[in-house]
């Protein structure tokens, strides 16, 4: 398995535009109908994805992708240091994450068929962990306050 995505996404955009589909920049939550493309282990099955996509209809097709920055894993440790339930491993492998800053570790390819999102994801095993990770500082996390990125800086952001 890849450790960036990046390549990946290129040879994506490539397969996309080169079956005259478009791309709508956009990510499709876990809130909407959807159904899981399943890769059996293919990493190339993306391509089956894409031509079924096309035989079905769709004139486009969903794309997001995720890379992380320092800002992001920074945050993290922070949370995770914080937090009620401090766990050192869990701390020490967010470190380990800024070796993969910069990198994509997540994409995400989806059409719409009547009423749902049909989904193909591909995320590389650091990107797992750092979720894994996200919601382990969510779970247990303590109080933050002015959290960076947050919309009402200088008011009491505080977490409970």
């Amino acid at each position: 398995m890849q450790d960036d995505l990046t390549t990946l996404k290129d040879d994506m955009t490539a397969f996309i535009e080169g079956h005259g589909m478009r791309r709508f920049h956009g990510y499709v939550t876990d809130e909407v109908t959807s159904v899981m493309w399943d890769s059996h282990d293919n990493l190339d099955s993306w391509k089956d994805f894409v031509e079924l996509a096309k035989a079905s209809g769709a004139a486009f097709l969903t794309m997001s992708d995720v890379a992380i920055d320092r800002e992001d894993v920074d945050y993290l440790i922070e949370r995770l240091r914080n937090a009620n339930y401090t766990n050192e491993e869990d701390v020490d492998e967010a470190r380990w994450l800024r070796t993969y800053v910069g990198k994509t570790g997540f994409l995400q390819l989806g059409w719409p068929y009547q009423g749902a999102m049909f989904l193909c994801e591909i995320s590389t095993e650091w990107y797992d962990r750092y979720q894994r990770l996200l919601d382990v500082a969510e779970e247990y996390g303590g109080i933050m306050i002015d959290e960076p990125g947050d919309p009402d800086e200088g008011k009491d952001s505080t977490e409970y």
